[in-house]
């Protein structure tokens, strides 16, 4: 046997590690973000009980091995070789598919990639095969599209029915328990957990343990006493919830923790197949063949029955959770859902606007408009209070995107339909259900208002769209590297093997201080609220002063590289500015309702200065490096001499208003204004020479735009940073009258 086939073998197990982290990555959202969302227990139980369901749905996952060695194509067609091309081609794409949607924050289905990866590499495997005939003299198939086909039926029933069903059982759940639930769940708790508890506790039996051999017995037994099982579940969980509620215990994250749990073991029992499956038909393949010796031997043998060796499994699962605990990009695409499904005053929406989404919300509000007109006025009363939202007091600082009542549901409804989607045989997907059913309780929770309903339903449709992206770039790029791994043999598999490793292996970003400061000021303290914002404000002025610096020193250098990096930090510094108002509400929220009008005056002010002042260091440092970039005639000598006195000058005012700011003590406020009268006479005679340049044709006219540019920008910057200085010191002055 070629040494080739035994570098790929080896290859592809080490692959098993880079699909396991980015599955998990991506996949880790269907069942940590209701725990996550609603704050149901501390970030490590959550973590801990989701990695006990994970490996011990790990070990029951040996029977959807099927899936990857013959679901999509018929291995009896294909020799050793091929099959082992095609492994590899689906194993590269996978990898690279994955963490691309992983970077970018969107969740995604690993089933559709594995499904449409294997087809696209089967595709590309047969364009090199001579047609092979049958009995009656036709050409055979040799690809399974029907799978592609019903996969595609999948998602656009799982995207409707997920959505339509989270908003009907979010709305009558509301309905019920209303945002202030917990008379209503001492009256009717037991009960409703317990109905959530039955279908959670189904849906791992089902789904999780379907496919082990140890829960065969177990599975037919349930199968042929449904009912029975049914109300046994329902009748002890509900007692147990009733007693759990009479020591005090909060059922609810019960419920959830539970939910979790489940969904959990379903990912793993089911979804690890999309991860280890694939190397371990390579495995098996190569083994086969190592037999015989023959790389041409066809692999009907793949048909077979295959039950995974316990250990690999093991081992799986524990790649699996130290995935989970230590992945960031888990937490980035966590993001994704709970930003879409939040409350509507938490702070910027990650999506924009589109035409397509204000148009539905449009037609949303016109609906709404009719109901209205044609609902009992009394009816539309008791509805309205029903879902009368709580406020920031009533909440309190342990509520998260959202209550107890809404991640259970999500949890309950996501298995639910999963159960009936399974014995339907129909191919639903534990992304696009989870996902749907938070973005339809989230509607009918009023969570999607028409202030944020456009910025929602574009981020719900950029998603759905990247699930059908995935399908399409999985094919085309399984069908693109498997023609590679074809043509280029060994140095195809180390190259690609190489970029793999570079897209797993986590990089170091550098986070620029402004962004840590936006995180910090989320505590639900007030103290710390307010001490942050100090800090905040310090660690922006430096930052704003380093990079002025630097741009028009590599400015007058014309240098490209470092003005792209600077263009790259303003920006940053802008996009926190602009998020920082988005948190502003929020951040007022947490103030003490004696602090709330003076401190938060001069808050405001504080937020809306410094915004104003990143947005002039944003049109000084792109016009910038636009000019150098566009290899325009750079600055003259006596232009040079202008901007570095007035460099200088920016400088040396900015580093007095930094050590004002940094030892809150603003005696030398009085300076500081003197100091910038100087620095816009510096300026008024910068441009008065220049014009004079201009008169005589002494410069070129892009250096002459870019030039006057700085300077008002500069002033405008300035000027800024002048009432951002005032305006802190009177916020820290109230801080301190309040104080005492």
């Amino acid at each position: 046997m070629s040494a080739i086939y035994i570098f790929a073998v080896v290859v592809l197990i080490l692959l098993v590690i880079g699909g396991l982290y980015v599955g998990v990555s991506n996949d880790a959202v269907n069942f940590l973000n209701s725990a996550y969302g609603s704050k149901a227990a501390p970030k490590k139980v959550i973590l801990t009980i989701a990695s006990v369901g994970i490996l011990i749905g790990a070990l029951t996952s040996s029977g959807m091995m099927e899936v990857a060695r013959s679901g999509v194509y018929y291995p009896e067609y294909f020799t050793f070789h091929e099959v082992m091309i095609l492994f590899l081609g689906v194993m590269f794409a996978n990898v690279i598919l994955l963490d691309v949607f992983n970077s970018l924050g969107l969740p995604t289905s690993t089933t559709v990639a594995l499904v449409f990866g294997l087809l696209g590499s089967a595709i590309a495997v047969a364009l090199f095969k001579e047609p092979i005939l049958g009995p009656d003299g036709n050409p055979v198939t040799l690809i399974n599209s029907g799978k592609a086909l019903a996969m595609i039926a999948g998602i656009l029933l799982s995207v409707v029915v997920a959505f339509v069903t989270g908003t009907i059982l979010m709305f009558i759940s509301r309905l019920i328990f209303t945002f202030r639930y917990h008379k209503q769940l001492r009256r009717w708790g037991a009960l409703w957990c317990g109905v959530a508890f039955t279908i959670i506790v189904y849906f791992a039996l089902i789904k999780g343990l379907k496919s082990s051999g140890m829960a065969v017995d177990l599975v037919a037994y349930i199968h042929d006493h449904t009912a029975l099982c049914i109300f046994v579940v329902f009748a002890a969980s509900s007692l147990l919830m009733f007693l759990l509620q009479l020591c005090k215990v909060n059922i609810l994250k019960i419920t959830i923790l539970a939910g979790t749990f489940s969904l959990a073991l379903a990912f793993a029992g089911n979804d690890l197949v999309n991860f280890i499956g694939v190397p371990l038909a390579g495995l098996d393949s190569w083994k086969i063949a190592q037999a015989t010796g023959n790389p041409d031997m066809l692999m009907g043998a793949l048909n077979n029955p295959v039950k995974a060796d316990t250990l690999f499994l093991v081992c799986s699962g524990l790649i699996m959770i130290f995935t989970l605990w230590t992945s960031k990009k888990t937490e980035n695409v966590s993001d994704t859902e709970l930003s879409l499904s939040s409350t509507q005053d938490d702070g910027a929406e990650k999506f924009g606007s589109s035409a397509f989404s204000r148009a539905i919300v449009r037609v949303a509000v016109g609906c709404s408009r009719w109901f209205e007109d044609h609902t009992p006025k009394r009816m539309r009363a008791a509805i309205a209070h029903r879902f009368e939202a709580p406020s920031a007091a009533e909440l309190g600082t342990d509520f998260g995107q959202y209550d107890l009542i809404r991640a259970a549901v999500n949890l309950t409804a996501g298995s639910m339909l999963i159960i009936i989607g399974t014995s339907l045989q129909l191919p639903l997907s534990t992304t696009y259900v989870t996902f749907m059913v938070a973005m339809g309780s989230s509607l009918a929770d009023k969570a999607w208002g028409r202030e944020s309903a456009v910025y929602r339903i574009t981020g719900v449709i950029t998603v759905v769209a990247g699930w059908f992206v995935t399908g399409l770039a999985a094919f085309v790029l399984s069908i693109v590297i498997t023609l590679l791994l074809h043509w280029g043999g060994m140095v195809a598999i180390i190259v690609l093997s190489l970029v793999c490793v570079y897209m797993i292996l986590p990089k170091k970003k550098k986070a620029t201080e402004q962004t840590e400061t936006v995180k910090v000021n989320l505590s639900d303290n007030e103290n710390e609220v307010l001490g942050n914002i100090v800090v905040e404000v310090c660690q922006t002025m430096q930052t704003t002063t380093n990079i002025y610096a630097q741009t028009i020193e590599a400015t007058l250098r014309e240098d490209r590289k470092a003005l792209r990096t600077l263009v790259r930090q303003s920006n940053d510094l802008f996009y926190a500015a602009r998020e920082r108002k988005y948190a502003m509400l929020p951040t007022l929220h947490k103030f003490h309702e004696e602090n709330y009008i003076d401190t938060g005056h001069y808050y405001v002010q504080v937020v809306d200065y410094i915004s104003e002042m990143c947005k002039a260091l944003v049109h000084i440092t792109r016009p910038c490096f636009e000019h150098i970039d566009n290899n325009h005639r750079g600055m003259s000598e006596e232009q040079v001499e202008d901007l570095t006195t007035i460099n200088n000058s920016v400088s040396e005012l900015y580093t007095r208003i930094n050590d004002m700011l940094q030892a809150n003590d603003f005696a030398s406020i009085d300076l500081v204004l003197a100091m910038r009268d100087e620095l816009f006479e510096l300026i008024a005679q910068a441009i008065k020479n220049q014009l004079r340049r201009i008169q005589n044709n002494s410069t070129s006219t892009k250096a002459s735009m870019l030039y006057l540019t700085i300077l008002n920008e500069t002033k405008t910057m300035v000027l800024q940073s002048r009432n951002l200085l005032k305006s802190q010191k009177y916020f820290v002055e109230a801080q301190r009258t309040e104080s005492k």
